[in-house]
């Protein structure tokens, strides 16, 4: 929506983090690092499957249709039935993905703050974007890596490149994923498809691919696809699996024209491009200010209060680059085989990476703008 060119999809970047892994675990081996071709392979696997269970347009779609059930639940059902498919290959797979594996820093190269899955999807973001200020050096910070007291550790000579990745993180969040415009337009996905939700639970009739109506008609909990259970005839996963980008779009296509007003509009301003105005602040929204834009959207929309929040969209943005409290720390081996904390060992302040920085904003249609 708002850079063309990244329009790249979690399987290139699957993909991706499998090039990358198998780079990783070829280092460690040159390092004198023992991992069994079992293994290698298992970290492989986990690391392909990682993203696996997003649905489209990922996290507007943990935030309606399928509320409470966390994308890495997904991932990890979803594996468990592969593994029974492929009659218990992903034993060792699934140990690693969910950290129950001795060997701990195969788990972190998966998940930790120094991943292949970070490693890939900065590179990836800032290349597709156009956005410079993400470029970081993969293959440097993986010739890097080492393992000591079986945690991943990064040698001290290449610190800086790491100092870079965590530079970069930060203002790929600013600057990409939570761009304006970006969280406008996620915004807007979130409302239509609560709006649509709301309507199809109270029975009122609405287009959707016979796979979106189901997830739009039934409420699914975590209990339904952790049993499989079968909804619409249909299991939960396999109902899941089959849910794509398409699904939706066609079916916000065939919104504009619903009878319900509020559905319209907001399909309307997906399909066109009229994303609601934003205003991004370091601190609060004064309440004057919704108030006012409440009565304006009362007004405008001739809604009550009960729907002014498809409307107006108040709330707030964070951004971390490194956790430093974190039990996966980015730690740092000296010549000496001792570790340190990268936030320690850094000869920059990296304290100002480890706050959570905190914006608020407030967003709303461009036709109600106020000054």
């Amino acid at each position: 929506m708002v850079y063309p060119g990244a329009n790249h999809t979690r399987f290139e970047h699957a993909l991706g983090a499998v090039h990358l892994m198998r780079s990783a675990i070829g280092i460690l081996k040159l390092k004198g690092q023992e991992i069994s071709e079992e293994e290698a392979d298992a970290v492989t696997v986990a690391i392909l499957l990682h993203d696996i269970g997003h649905g489209p347009f990922s996290h507007v779609l943990e935030s309606t249709i399928v509320q409470g059930v966390p994308h890495e639940r997904i991932s990890l059902l979803l594996m468990e039935e592969l593994n029974r498919q492929f009659d218990g290959k992903l034993d060792l797979a699934i140990q690693i993905f969910t950290d129950n594996y001795p060997r701990h820093f195969l788990h972190q190269l998966v998940s930790s703050q120094l991943d292949m899955d970070r490693l890939d999807y900065l590179s990836r973001d800032s290349f597709f974007s156009g956005v410079s200020e993400g470029v970081i050096s993969s293959e440097r910070i993986i010739k890097m890596l080492n393992v000591k007291n079986d945690e991943l550790a990064i040698e001290y000579k290449g610190i800086y490149s790491v100092e870079n990745f965590l530079i970069a993180r930060r203002l790929m969040y600013w600057q990409v994923y939570l761009h304006k415009t970006v969280l406008s337009a996620e915004y807007l996905f979130i409302n239509v498809l609560a709006r649509a939700r709301e309507l199809a639970l109270q029975e009122i009739d609405l287009f959707a691919t016979p796979v979106f109506k189901a997830f739009l008609t039934y409420k699914i909990t975590l209990d339904d696809f952790t049993f499989n259970r079968l909804i619409d005839g249909r299991p939960a996963l396999d109902l899941f699996a089959n849910l794509d980008d398409n699904d939706i779009i066609a079916s916000i296509k065939e919104w504009q024209n619903h009878p319900d007003a509020i559905l319209s509009y907001l399909s309307h301003c997906i399909i066109n491009r009229r994303f609601y105005k934003i205003k991004i602040s370091k601190k609060p929204i004064p309440e004057q200010k919704i108030s006012l834009l409440k009565e304006k959207i009362c007004a405008h929309f001739d809604v009550c209060d009960e729907f002014v929040h498809y409307f107006l969209i108040a709330d707030t943005i964070s951004n971390s680059a490194y956790n430093q409290s974190s039990s996966e720390k980015i730690n740092v081996l000296f010549k000496n085989n001792k570790i340190s904390d990268i936030a320690d060992a850094s000869d920059i302040n990296l304290s100002a990476f480890s706050e959570t920085v905190r914006k608020y904003f407030i967003c709303y249609p461009k036709e109600l703008d106020i000054k």
